[in-house]
């Protein structure tokens, strides 16, 4: 995509970390910006900064793992700016830190709904009236590293992440095969200086699990909070989707260091070995 300004982006998860920080990375290039979330007074927030810029944006109050809600958003984006041109499919939540077999069927339900489901959600939704619509587009699903490695206590949110991987990848061979203008890529980043781990805020109350978890899980959510406090700003994270959405490219590595860990495990797999985790520094995980 060579032109941004005057253009449509819908963003979710916009009220914080990534989502906030493509939102006004967008709005910086002259688009219009749908901001959606689950946390109105924080989308609310948000949005003003944005129009306080001299940016043309709305926000709507979304909960992804909704269909009716997705639903709901695209019809705002449509009857507000006429048409969405860049669609990032980028809310998420982190679960709680848990062994797979501790992991409650409440925390799968959730980490599912909202991170496998809202891109389903927002692909279905968004990707129909944007082909209708006709000229170039282009769809952006944040998926993590998570995606490609398969970190201890993080089952549920892994599954997700290598799910939107494997969609996304999809998604690109269909539109290509059909010869759409619409374009795809997947936001694969490590760790980032967002709110993830503190995602339980927004957690439905129906869904919640007070369960006490094992002494390496806790140790594990602290040692990740730290990780995620020192990480890159979202900013940084911003800039990089910006570039692949104008040079359309597919895969969005903020973190390219850590691909080797990718080159590894597929190696292994190759190799047909059994897995080994090799834990960064400052993560004992012994059990």
């Amino acid at each position: 995509m060579k032109t941004f300004r005057d253009n449509v982006a819908v963003v979710t998860g916009a009220a914080s970390g990534i989502g906030r920080a493509m939102a006004e990375r967008f709005a910086a290039a002259g688009m219009k910006v749908v901001l959606a979330d689950v946390e109105e007074p924080a989308l609310v927030e948000a949005t003003r900064a944005l129009v306080a810029r001299g940016a043309a944006a709305l926000a709507v109050r979304t909960d992804v793992s909704r269909a009716a809600d997705v639903a709901a958003l695209a019809d705002a984006a449509y009857a507000r700016f006429g048409g969405v041109h860049v669609l990032c499919n980028n809310a998420g939540v982190a679960g709680d830190g848990a062994t797979t077999w501790e992991q409650s069927l409440d925390t799968w339900q959730w980490v599912l709904a909202v991170n496998l489901w809202g891109v389903v959600h927002g692909i279905h939704t968004f990707v129909p009236r944007m082909l209708a619509h006709g000229g170039e587009g282009h769809v952006v699903n944040t998926a993590s590293m998570a995606g490609h490695l398969s970190t201890p206590f993080l089952s549920s949110y892994n599954a997700t992440k290598f799910g939107v991987v494997t969609i996304s990848e999809c998604l690109h061979h269909e539109l290509q095969m059909v010869g759409a203008a619409v374009r795809v890529s997947v936001l694969c980043p490590g760790f980032v200086r967002t709110k993830i781990i503190d995602a339980e805020r927004n957690r439905p109350p129906e869904l919640r699990d007070d369960e006490q978890r094992s002494e390496a899980a806790q140790a594990f959510r602290t040692a990740v909070r730290g990780f995620v406090d020192a990480g890159t700003p979202p900013e940084t994270v911003a800039e990089r989707v910006f570039e692949a959405i104008r040079d359309q490219r597919f895969w969005i590595f903020p973190h390219p260091e850590m691909l080797e860990a990718v080159r590894a495990r597929a190696e292994s797999i190759l190799a047909q070995e059994n897995p080994i985790f090799a834990p960064p520094p400052g993560m004992d995980l012994k059990l």
